[in-house]
C-alpha cells in the first residue's frame, strides 16, 4: 500500500523545472502528482511518476540528484472536514505527518492526498483500522 515517490534536488534558478519536465517527457514518463518546496538556494521537487526507476535513471544521467522514498496515497472525503477526520485519527495514534500534497485526480467522490509519515507502517495500520481507503501505486499511475 506504499507508493514510490522520487525527490529531485534542484537549484532555485530559472529553467531548471522546465528542464526536468522536458527530460521526463522525452523519456515518455508521465507525472501523476507533484510538490515543489524551495528555499532561496535550492528546491526539492517530489514526483509520483508512472515509471519510477526509469525516471531516476534519466534524471541521474543528466546530473540531477535523485532519491526514492515511500509515501501513502489516501482517499479523502471531498467535503468540509474530510481531511480533518484523517488527521484526527492519526493524531489519536500519535502519528506524525512529515508532509503532504494533493494528487491531481479525483477518485469517485473523494480527493486523494499523498502523505509522508515518520512511521509509515504505523500510519497505514491506523488508517486501515479507521476504514480509510489507501491506494496502491498502480492505481495512481493509471488514473
Amino acid at each position: 500500500m506504499k507508493v514510490e515517490q522520487i525527490s529531485i534536488f534542484i537549484e532555485n534558478k530559472s529553467g531548471r523545472l522546465a528542464e526536468i519536465t522536458r527530460i521526463l517527457g522525452e523519456a515518455g514518463i508521465n507525472i501523476r502528482a507533484l510538490s515543489l518546496a524551495d528555499t532561496s538556494d535550492f528546491g526539492i521537487l517530489r514526483l509520483i511518476v508512472n515509471e519510477v526507476e526509469k525516471a531516476k535513471a534519466v534524471l541521474k544521467e543528466k546530473g540531477f540528484t535523485v532519491s526514492k522514498t515511500e509515501v501513502v496515497a489516501v482517499e479523502v472525503p471531498d467535503q468540509p472536514g474530510g481531511l480533518s477526520t484523517i488527521l484526527q485519527a492519526l493524531d489519536r495514534d500519535n502519528t506524525n505527518v512529515e508532509y503532504m500534497y494533493a494528487f491531481v485526480e479525483r477518485c469517485g467522490g473523494n480527493a486523494v492526498i499523498i502523505f509522508r509519515f515518520d512511521e509509515t507502517d504505523k500510519a497505514i495500520a491506523t488508517l486501515t483500522a479507521n476504514n480509510f481507503n489507501i491506494l496502491a501505486g498502480e492505481q495512481l499511475y493509471s488514473m
